[in-house]
């Protein structure tokens, strides 16, 4: 068995290809099902079908759905040009599918109304216990009901996120058992008491700790509670739901990503830009789980995007801009730092913490929209090249970086917002946590930069008015603590989902209540384009470019007005989104999906609000 698991072997996507048929079905009499569950390795083998579908990292190919950069970029994050995204406003003809086929919605970050893989972990929970028990050992026999627990799990965890609630499926059934199939939606906190009664119960318990390398164990799966939990703890807490329910996930959070950060396996101890560029994460401490990329076997297009040549919309936005803390560890509109403004990519990239130059080209780039260009995942090297998209491992779908999918950054934010989030924090809770990704080494390009680490949050500093920029409606060290957030993961999974537990989508609202004809997540860095972008003041470019002023004053290239483009840069065309409400926090199902049910003789319940 390749110990890079993640990158699947032709052998076994042919094996699970030809199994679809018969091991997705409730009722499993075909002759190659009853020979099959004999040996540890076929729970094996059947757990690894699970990977691909949860543990995606780049994806593969052409591949989006749970894709950094080209699918989590429908936050206040980003903007694009034209109109901004909008929420839907209708419900939907159709959300379901009975597929494995990853079928997601960008607006919501979570996938449609599907239960078959719910129906997997159901069918692999049921062969254990029916057909394995005398097989493995006791151990074995509790680790992969453990490892099926857990796949069940991520599977009702993503469904909750979006669409609150949904039938609870036990077990498998027949297919004329119309009444459990056609079964109306459970409450979300019903479905999630048993998603924690299972964490709590099982995986946490049961799981190995090591099960070779970059496999699924007790610390990838603690990982991902300490998300899940947090994600409906806060959900649960700040939507006015049941707020002893939200404790006791919350509680669990804290107490998955301890388990993780008591192993002493990990740390943070990569360059950011090392972590999501290399060739071969094999080792590396931040990672607690990576797929593995090669030429020969598996290949993907994240990297492109990042190359400096492919075009990126939506773009990074001046809301995101201003949320980066300075070097000294201040707001911006408190630095004592030289050259904090005007926030050209130059200054912000001198004057911003050490995640800014790693995430970002120092320079304007007219491949973004909005002229500020992501090259996280990408190394180094790329962008040193006169055309890195001819390279493989940096051009089309070709490339070759491994991903981490998921890293012990994420479980110290977790743990440090669930420990806010039940009480006081201290400061050796931000020394264990925050400070840790502060404290981040810095790779020698940034260093020749005059890149330097942020200072350590004190917990003293934080006081109300330390941010004057603050939402009111949220404590200064949880504003702090969700910055922290904010820096360390754009363009991955974690913004949309955050403002959506938080209930805080009005973020993403690009209607003015200053006055001011843009907002702040309509607009780009601070560009003098005469002097910075050039091509955007020359001939045939008359009403296309346009700058905003300090005081909200809007200058357009007219032809003659080249010394005056400066000022925060408008993307063409830019209008703000429709007009959104809270019902936007969940998904609709579709009415196809609610037809059915009546044709049947049932009722499927409507999502809240559609």
């Amino acid at each position: 068995m390749k110990k890079h698991i993640l990158t699947i072997c032709a052998a076994v996507g042919l094996l699970f290809t030809a199994c679809e048929d018969y091991l997705d079905r409730p009722q499993l009499n075909v002759p190659d099902d009853n020979t099959y569950w004999k040996t540890e390795s076929d729970a094996r083998m059947f757990s690894q079908g699970f990977y691909t579908n949860y543990f995606v990292g780049y994806n593969s190919g052409w591949t989006v759905a749970y894709t950094p950069l080209r699918f989590y970029y429908f936050a206040d994050d980003f903007a694009s040009t034209g109109k901004q995204s909008v929420f839907e406003n209708s419900v939907p003809t159709s959300r379901g599918t009975n597929s494995e086929t990853q079928s997601t919605i960008t607006t919501y970050a979570g996938e449609n109304w599907n239960f078959a893989w719910i129906r997997r972990a159901n069918i692999f929970l049921e062969r254990l216990e029916e057909r394995m028990q005398d097989v493995l050992s006791q151990e074995a026999y509790n680790h992969w009901h453990a490892v099926a627990s857990f796949y069940k799990c991520f599977a009702y965890a993503r469904q909750v996120a979006t669409f609150g609630d949904v039938p609870y499926f036990e077990t498998t059934f027949d297919v004329n058992d119309l009444e459990t199939m056609y079964k109306d939606r459970d409450s979300r906190v019903f479905v999630m008491d048993k998603v924690y009664d299972m964490l709590k119960n099982e995986v946490l318990v049961n799981m190995r700790k090591n099960d070779g390398a970059n496999m699924l164990n007790l610390y990838v799966a603690a990982a991902y509670a300490s998300r899940w939990m947090l994600f409906e703890g806060t959900w649960q807490k700040y939507h006015g739901g049941d707020q002893a329910a939200a404790q006791k996930y919350l509680q669990l959070a804290k107490e998955a990503a301890e388990i993780v950060m008591n192993s002493g396996q990990y740390a943070i101890a990569t360059p950011l830009r090392d972590l999501f560029g290399s060739q071969d994460l094999k080792g590396n401490k931040e990672a607690l789980m990576y797929r593995h990329y090669t030429a020969e076997m598996l290949k993907h297009h994240v990297a492109s995007y990042s190359n400096g040549q492919e075009s990126q919309s939506p773009a990074p936005n001046l809301a995101l801009i201003k949320s980066f803390i300075c070097q000294d560890g201040k707001v911006y509109q408190k630095s004592d730092l030289a050259n904090v403004t005007p926030m050209t990519i130059e200054n912000l990239t001198l004057t911003r913490d050490p995640r800014f130059e790693a995430t970002f080209v120092n320079k304007p780039k007219v491949e973004s929209n909005t002229l500020l260009y992501a090259c996280k995942f990408i190394d180094r090297n790329a962008l040193t090249l006169a055309n890195p998209g001819s390279v493989a491992m940096y051009g089309s779908n070709t490339n070759t970086n491994d991903a981490p999918v998921i890293r012990y950054a994420e479980v110290l934010l977790n743990w440090i917002e669930a420990k806010a989030e039940l009480g006081a924090v201290t400061q050796d809770d931000l020394d264990k946590s925050v400070n840790q990704l502060r404290r981040r080494p810095l790779d020698a390009t940034a260093e020749a930069k005059g890149i330097k680490n942020t200072p350590d949050m004190v917990l003293a500093d934080i006081t109300a008015d330390f941010d004057p920029a603050r939402d009111p409606d949220v404590s200064p060290i949880l504003w702090e603590i969700r910055r922290e957030r904010r820096m360390e993961f754009v363009y991955e999974y974690s913004r949309l989902q955050d403002l959506r537990r938080w209930k805080k989508l009005d973020y993403m609202s690009n209607y003015s209540e200053t006055g001011m004809p843009y907002t702040d997540n309509m607009l780009g860095p601070w560009v003098d384009l005469a002097k910075e972008v050039p091509s955007y003041v020359k001939e045939g470019q008359e009403g296309k470019r346009a700058v905003m002023k300090e005081d909200g004053t809007v200058v357009t290239f007219d032809g003659t007005n080249a010394a005056d483009m400066v000022g925060y840069y408008i993307p063409q065309n830019a209008k703000p989104r429709d007009v959104f409400t809270d019902r936007n926090y969940l998904a609709p199902i579709g009415e196809q999906q609610i037809n059915e049910y009546k044709m049947k003789g049932f009722n499927l319940t409507q999502t809240k609000g559609w």
